[in-house]
């Protein structure tokens, strides 16, 4: 005899189990006595069937219409047959025949089983397709399963029930992963296979990136950001170019973070991939003398019609242009999906260009690439503090400033200004104008010659001589010196003979003492 708690604590576990309601759970149950209806009375049989949600009964009542002659015994009965209950049986009434479900046989059980078993699983599929077709491109953490022929097989967290996999090409080649290791990883999509939805996940996309920064930065999160464009070469760099809606937020600093805190997060995550973080721009020629940073670019010119950039540098930021086997004009390239041609200045100047395309368009222009967080030099947090409370959040907002304008700022002191003095020293270069200037000078006095030319020598001559009369001074202070110095040499002497003629009197002093005690 079926115990009817059995039943009802094992429809609770299934319902729990499986994320399922008790409505669907009885529906999984009707369905699947069907099943076992059908196995034992043909593929057309008809049934009523109620369950008791808090006893657990189950009510099973098979329907059969009555007819002269049959020709479905799953569904039809004759009058005959029907007479033998109830006399009262017409051709066309319907006769309800109840069944226990003690007497379903060995393969009508099974056949139940398998049909419940089936519906859970076509549920899950279902609630899988629907839960996870809208969230591509975020974040999903769980666990590795296990990996097998190049592929990682991840158990989620939310769904662990839920096929997702790890492709080869959607892996870091230089990250290595065992079972049981916690992953994040983004979704890429949602594909259908014949064993249902499988999950297509990865760690080598450029959303990757997004969804990490997207995790890491509350300006993101809030809108207040937005990432316009990333460019990524796995396991080696990324660009991503960044906006922010508010223009009193930097997007540049706000992805950085206090001391490089939240970049250094996606950073690790990564396993140590160089990230380079670009302010967006409308303009293709801005963006692109953004996106070639950390290099200087001398001139930008583009072609709209054939969405080609053209930027030219200097010969010592050609190879920080290029980057690493052509790896930062590539991704600049990606990242404002144009093609960028570089051109060093001497190979520009080769093909006939003017000189005058390498000066700088503006000072702005010139450091617009330059400028980056204060967050990111090391400096004291009491510092950051301070210069941040003044409203100076940037290098190039303080690169202007002297000693007084530093101390002149509330919790600065002597020490913090000549520490901000000594890096802005350090991270500017200033180009020396008067110094080429007088270069110029010197050569043409020179090309000169003739009696211009000798008329230096001769001035440099009566320069040396006062400069020997000096010299000749100095010696004779010299010997001075070292004359008073033997003079108090022999002061010193004429005190130590002093004092042991001294001691030789005292000793004579000393002699008739002796006598006299002798004498007593």
């Amino acid at each position: 005899m079926i115990d009817a708690s059995q039943i009802v604590a094992a429809f609770n576990d299934v319902a729990t189990t499986k994320s399922l309601t008790p409505e669907e759970v009885n529906e999984l149950l009707r369905d699947g006595i069907m099943a076992g209806l059908s196995r034992i009375h043909g593929p057309n049989v008809q049934a009523e069937i109620s369950i008791d949600d808090v006893t657990g009964g189950l009510g099973i009542v098979v329907l059969r219409r009555v007819v002269d002659e049959v020709e479905d015994p799953s569904s039809e009965i004759s009058l005959e047959e029907a007479r033998w209950d109830d006399e009262g049986f017409e051709v066309g009434d319907v006769m309800e025949i109840p069944v226990a479900f003690e007497d379903f046989g060995r393969n009508a059980v099974m056949a139940v089983k398998q049909r419940i078993v089936q519906r859970v699983r076509e549920n899950e599929r279902d609630r899988i397709r629907e839960e996870y077709a809208d969230r591509v491109g975020e974040l999903l953490s769980g666990e590795v399963q296990q990996i097998e022929r190049g592929k990682i097989v991840v158990m989620l967290n939310l769904t662990p029930d839920a096929d997702a996999i790890i492709p080869w090409k959607d892996q870091n080649p230089r990250e290595r992963f065992r079972q049981g290791d916690p992953i994040r990883c983004v979704l890429k999509k949602v594909e259908e296979t014949p064993r249902g939805p499988r999950l297509v996940l990865s760690r080598a996309a450029p959303i990757f990136v997004g969804a990490l920064f997207y995790l890491e930065v509350p300006e993101i999160h809030q809108g207040i950001v937005d990432i316009k464009e990333i460019a990524r070469e796995v396991g080696g760099r990324t660009k991503i170019a960044v906006y922010s809606r508010d223009e009193s937020i930097d997007p540049v600093g706000a992805c950085v973070g206090l001391r490089g805190s939240r970049v250094q997060a996606v950073v690790q995550e990564l396993g140590g991939e160089r990230i380079d973080i670009v302010p967006w721009h409308a303009e293709p020629e801005v963006f692109a003398r953004r996106a070639l940073a950390p290099a200087r670019v001398s001139k930008v010119m583009s072609d709209s019609e054939r969405q080609v950039i053209t930027a030219i540098v200097d010969e010592d930021q050609l190879s920080l242009a290029i980057g690493r086997n052509g790896q930062n004009v590539r991704l600049a390239s990606q990242l404002i999906g144009w093609q960028i041609d570089l051109y060093g200045s001497r190979e520009w100047l080769e093909l006939g260009a003017d000189l005058s395309l390498f000066k700088r368009e503006s000072d702005e222009d010139s450091f617009e690439t330059s400028d980056f967080a204060l967050a990111e030099l090391d400096l004291t947090a009491e510092t950051l503090g301070a210069l941040e409370g003044g409203g100076y959040s940037t290098f190039l907002q303080i690169i202007d400033f002297d000693r007084a304008a530093f101390l002149a700022i509330e919790g600065l002191g002597e020490t913090e200004a000549d520490q901000l003095l000594a890096l802005i020293d350090e991270l500017t270069v200033v180009a020396d104008d008067a110094g080429v200037a007088a270069d110029d000078a010197g050569v043409a006095a020179e090309d000169a010659g003739g009696e211009e030319s000798v008329a230096p020598e001769g001035e440099g001559e009566a320069e040396i001589q006062p400069e020997a009369d000096a010299q000749i001074e100095g010696d004779a202070e010299v010997e001075e010196v070292a004359a008073s110095e033997g003079e108090g040499e022999e002061e010193i002497q004429a005190e130590a003979d002093a004092q042991i003629e001294g001691d030789a009197e005292v000793e004579e002093g000393a002699a008739p003492e002796g006598e006299n005690e002798a004498h007593g």
